[in-house]
Order: C-alpha cells, then sequence, then structure tokens
C-alpha cells in the first residue's frame, strides 16, 4: 500500500495501462491534480521502479512515461478497483 496508497497514484498507473503518453496527455487525464503533485507523484513512481521516464532530445523537450515490468504486475489490482468504482457508482 506504501506504492500506491494515495490519491494520485492509482489513477497514473491506470492511465498507463494501455501504453506510454506524453507527460502533458498523461497529466490531462487526471482531473484535479496540479502540476506540483503531479510532477511528485510520477518522480516516486518512478523512484519505486512502477513507471519509466524516457526523455526525447528535442525541442520542446518531450517526456514519455511508461509502466515496467513491476508496474504492469498491478493491472488486475488497477482494473478491479475501476470495476468496482463504476459498480458503485451505478448502485
Amino acid at each position: 500500500m506504501n506504492l500506491i496508497g494515495t490519491k494520485w497514484k492509482p489513477l497514473i498507473l491506470f492511465h498507463l495501462l494501455e501504453g506510454g503518453l506524453r507527460s502533458g496527455v498523461l497529466q490531462k487525464h487526471i482531473m484535479g491534480i496540479s502540476n506540483k503533485m503531479f510532477t511528485q507523484t510520477v518522480r516516486e513512481l518512478e523512484k519505486d521502479g512502477l513507471i519509466s521516464r524516457k526523455v526525447y532530445p528535442v525541442v520542446p523537450p518531450k517526456v514519455e512515461y511508461t509502466l515496467t515490468k513491476r508496474g504492469q504486475s498491478l493491472e488486475a489490482i488497477l482494473r478491479s478497483l475501476d470495476a468496482w468504482g463504476l459498480k458503485d457508482i451505478a448502485e
């Protein structure tokens, strides 16, 4: 729970299940997250080995985040949480 037990981490991980996303696109998927909190959260996820960050040497800078194998191992948990949330909203 220490690795994914915050408000934003499961959301970021869930949005990366379908593949890598550029930093700005990923942040737009996470409604309500501030720039500071987004940066802090992806840094923690990267430090914990759940996501990887690739910086492309172009102008303007391009940064892409993807799940690592360790991050991919959370897929069943993240999809279960999503299914539970959708069911709970429907009820």
